[in-house]
C-alpha cells in the first residue's frame, strides 16, 4: 500500500491536457444568444433546466455552462429555480412515467412565450432507455418540442448554438422539431 501511494505521488497524472479554448468564438456565439433574446423578447433570456430522468451526462454539460469558462451571466444569460420565470425549458432524458406529470406541470407553468427544447439523444426519441417499462419516450410524448439538440451528451458549445437556433425562428410553436445542426434551424421561416 505505501508503494502504491508513494508511487501517486512521485508519477504525473496520465490524463490528457485540456483543449486549448476558443475564447473570441465563445463570445461571439454567446453574445449573438444575447443580443437576439433581447431583439425577440426585450429582455435577457431565462433557462428552467428540467431532468425528465437521465443519466445526469446532459445536466454536466448543462450545468458547465454556469462555470468560469462559459459563464453565461456575463452575457445576460441565466437559469432560473420557478418555470414562472423562465422563457426556456431545457428538458433532459427519457420521460419516465414518474416524470411524465411533473414536466406535464412545469410546462404548464411557464408563461407565454415559451419553448421547449430537447436536449440529448434520450430527449429525442428515448435513446438507449426507449422501449423500458419506466419510459413514456422522448419529451415530445409528454410537451411540445420546438427544437431538438443531438448529442450523448451535447457540448456547452452545442447548447449555445441550439441556443440560437432556437431564437432565430420567427414563431415560437414548430409544427415540425427542428435539430440544432440543421440549416433549416438556423434559417428563419
Amino acid at each position: 500500500m505505501r508503494r502504491i501511494l508513494f508511487e501517486s505521488l512521485v508519477r504525473p497524472p496520465l490524463s490528457e491536457p485540456a483543449p486549448r479554448p476558443d475564447e473570441a468564438a465563445l463570445a461571439e456565439l454567446a453574445a449573438n444568444v444575447e443580443r437576439v433574446a433581447r431583439r425577440k423578447l426585450g429582455r435577457s433570456l431565462s433557462i428552467r433546466a428540467v431532468d425528465a430522468g437521465s443519466c445526469n451526462g446532459c445536466e454536466l454539460e448543462i450545468h458547465a455552462l454556469n462555470n468560469a469558462f462559459y459563464d453565461l451571466e456575463r452575457f445576460g444569460l441565466r437559469f432560473v429555480a420557478s418555470p414562472r420565470h423562465a422563457d426556456v425549458l431545457l428538458v433532459t432524458g427519457p420521460v419516465t412515467k414518474n416524470m411524465r406529470e411533473a414536466l406535464k406541470r412545469t410546462y404548464d407553468a411557464t408563461p407565454d412565450p415559451k419553448w421547449v427544447i430537447a436536449v440529448g439523444d434520450c430527449a429525442a426519441d428515448g435513446g438507449i432507455f426507449a422501449g423500458s417499462y419506466a419510459v413514456t419516450g422522448g419529451v415530445h410524448a409528454a410537451v411540445p418540442v420546438d427544437l431538438h439538440i443531438p448529442g450523448c451528451p451535447p457540448s456547452p458549445a452545442q447548447l449555445l448554438k441550439g441556443l440560437l437556433a432556437l431564437l432565430e425562428q420567427q414563431h415560437s410553436p414548430v409544427s415540425s422539431p427542428a435539430k440544432a445542426g440543421d440549416p433549416a434551424a438556423t434559417e428563419p421561416s
